[in-house]
């Protein structure tokens, strides 16, 4: 049976996408893990044809980093927006988003706009609580 498939980014390399797949068998009381490397413009076969329960994984591999699995029969998004932009678990996304969204009284709905930091990258100097003045 598949118990999992998730994807790892490492964006160094040509083929950055490590996908892997965590299989288990019953019988046998044994576990496989599979892997492969896909890039960025390459697509994977999908394998829901074998395991019914990979449609709901692929769809969040796809979603969250971009994967694209060929022959998938329902592959959209899962976890963000139908309309969200990126990928959010690319090392490459930015860390607050490209866009915010908030409701406007005026209007009456809900607006997409830009981010915008309200405040400038600060340093925090925190004391380390083990180390007191002993004085």
């Amino acid at each position: 049976m598949l118990v999992d498939l998730t994807a790892v980014d490492f964006p160094k390399r040509s083929k950055r996408f490590e996908v892997v797949y965590h299989l288990m068998s019953l019988d046998f009381n044994c576990r496989l893990r599979v892997k492969t490397h896909v890039d960025e413009t390459s697509c994977l076969p999908s394998i829901c044809s074998l395991y019914k329960s990979s449609g709901w994984f692929e769809r969040e591999v796809w979603d969250l980093f971009g994967i694209y699995f060929l022959n998938h029969p329902d592959l959209r998004r899962i976890m963000t927006d139908y309309g969200f932009e990126g990928h959010p678990f690319r090392k490459d996304f930015p860390l607050s988003g490209y866009l915010e969204a908030r409701y406007d009284e005026g209007e009456k709905r809900v607006l997409l706009e830009s981010i915008e930091l309200a405040q400038e990258f600060r340093f925090f100097e925190f004391s380390n609580p083990w180390e007191t003045n002993n004085k």
